[in-house]
């Protein structure tokens, strides 16, 4: 990173650390709300250890690091809210994304090194579709929560992607689709890069299927296969279907 990189990714990560905090303390009761919701779709007992979730991954991000992605999956799961973890991507689905661009170092991309890991929302649950239970049974002020969350990660997210000059890929799309959990997400995400950061960090966003069960390989292998595209470039052929999905998504 150049030196204006490193200091502007030096206050958002403080900027976000402190936002987690606040919301933490401000909303004692979400931890409740997220066991319940766990409850009632049956999950697996686990411990509750973090509801608001920063991404201490952030803290070993150095100067000297070539960060060449932004990711954006949807929210810290039960492992990333453990309290010896407080890192995204580090349950099976990280795996599963890590692995894939060892397996592809025509990429160039170490996920661990190489990347920025956000997500759409900081607040936790055991899965995405319970931000909805939570979201109901906290009443006005919970949804509210959720809400904000979501613009400002969209906004602070926005404005780091256009400062870094990397790509912005986001990550499980369904619930950015209308109706879905992170409608507020997906349209501030859209005005902040078109109206303030330009038209070539919105040219940098691609929208792909979540790494989880490895949705994302199949649905490129079979965008390639249908497009007849086996002897394209693979990095080329990844921008062609995130720009694809992001039309679906966004419109543009």
């Amino acid at each position: 990173m150049t030196d204006a990189q490193w200091k502007y990714f030096c206050e958002f990560k403080d900027q976000f650390k402190n936002k987690v905090e606040e919301w933490k303390k401000a909303y004692p009761a979400l931890t409740e709300l997220q066991r319940e919701a766990a409850l009632l779709a049956k999950t697996p007992e686990y411990p509750f250890e973090t509801s608001v979730v920063y991404n201490r991954a952030l803290d070993e991000v150095t100067p000297q690091d070539d960060i060449k992605l932004i990711v954006i999956g949807d929210n810290p799961g039960k492992d990333e809210q453990l309290a010896k973890n407080n890192k995204y991507f580090v349950g099976q689905a990280g795996k599963i994304a890590e692995g894939y661009f060892r397996k592809n170092p025509e990429l160039g991309i170490d996920f661990r090194k190489n990347v920025i890991i956000l997500n759409k929302t900081p607040v936790h649950s055991a899965k995405t579709a319970q931000l909805k239970t939570i979201a109901k049974q906290g009443g006005a002020e919970i949804a509210a929560l959720i809400e904000e969350s979501q613009i400002w990660m969209a906004q602070k997210t926005a404005e780091l992607h256009a400062a870094l000059k990397t790509e912005l890929w986001l990550v499980g799309y369904s619930e950015l689709k209308e109706k879905g959990i992170f409608g507020a997400y997906r349209d501030t995400l859209r005005e902040t890069l078109k109206t303030n950061c330009g038209a070539q960090a919105w040219e940098r966003v691609f929208v792909f299927q979540h790494f989880s069960m490895n949705r994302f390989s199949i649905d490129l292998s079979d965008f390639i296969k249908a497009q007849k595209k086996e002897k394209a470039p693979l990095e080329s052929n990844i921008h062609e279907l995130g720009l694809l999905h992001r039309k679906e998504i966004f419109g543009s």
